[in-house]
């Protein structure tokens, strides 16, 4: 492959799912490390994407900047799904819960809609529209007050005076970057601050992370590693990233997102000739 197709290639890689790592692109396309460096500073001067550490991401995701929900939700869509499925198992009838804001969480939202029973607390506009629109059992939802993010999250000193008085089971946490020195984080610090305040009223952490957002960082450090007791990502998460997120957090669990069935082979014309029959 000539290394101009490749760059296409990696552009269009990087524009689809908003991150990627060298080490991905080095198994993909079967070159060394270098020449993907190179690769990414020739993409970079370009200006279509942004080198960092370990990868490059989209140039609109610098780490003060965050995508809005419409833009995040169409990404990993299925790492999300086999994520928030996993995390549904561990919430029984009776407990109380918090969501972070986040398309995981959301997601996750909607597999909680037939567990009965549960309060759901969260700064999630799209969550607590979700579970209060289409809960199909009885459900207590609590939305906290707050100034509205792109993100759809409900942040500041509102928020965080309704947090302080609560007490949940556990907690999901969608963060935007998980990192081995800067832990998780996210592109707003009102966020970063509201998810810590979240952190302190539960019992358990669980975060919630596909595999692109490792070796990446926000603005605002959320917590570090060894705060989650749980982290859920999914398969496309590299073997040194699991490395480190084994030592770093509680436990790691790491889902197989589906696959999206193979389409059916095209019915030929009842007139067309048959393969291998001469008419």
């Amino acid at each position: 492959m000539l290394a101009r197709q490749r760059q296409e290639e990696i552009a269009e890689l990087v524009r689809q799912h908003g991150s990627i790592r060298v080490g991905a692109l080095t198994e993909r396309f079967g070159v060394s490390h270098m020449t993907i460096r190179r690769d990414l500073e020739s993409l970079a001067r370009r200006g279509h994407l942004d080198k960092v550490h370990g990868g490059a991401v989209t140039p609109e995701h610098g780490s003060t900047a965050e995508p809005a929900f419409r833009e995040k939700r169409s990404r990993e869509v299925a790492a999300k799904e086999a994520i928030a499925a996993e995390a549904a198992r561990l919430v029984a009838p009776g407990c109380a819960v918090a969501l972070t804001a986040g398309t995981t969480t959301w997601t996750l939202a909607r597999y909680l809609l037939d567990v009965p029973d549960i309060t759901v607390v969260t700064n999630s506009v799209r969550a607590a529209h979700t579970l209060h629109t289409h809960r199909r059992q009885k459900q207590t939802v609590v939305l906290t007050g707050g100034v509205r993010t792109p993100s759809d999250a409900l942040v500041g000193p509102v928020t965080a005076a309704a947090l302080a008085s609560l007490h949940v089971d556990v907690l999901f946490m969608g963060v935007h970057g998980m990192d081995a020195r800067q832990g998780f984080s996210t592109p707003n610090l009102e966020e970063a601050e509201t998810d810590r305040a979240m952190c302190r009223s539960a019992r358990r952490v669980v975060v919630l992370a596909d595999h692109t957002k490792w070796d990446t960082t926000g603005l605002a450090t959320i917590a570090p590693l060894e705060t989650a007791d749980l982290l859920i990502t999914d398969s496309g998460i590299d073997g040194h990233g699991r490395e480190v997120l084994e030592r770093g957090v509680g436990e790691l669990t790491v889902v197989e997102p589906a696959r999206p069935p193979r389409p059916a082979a095209p019915v030929p014309p009842t007139d067309a000739p048959i393969e291998g029959v001469r008419t």
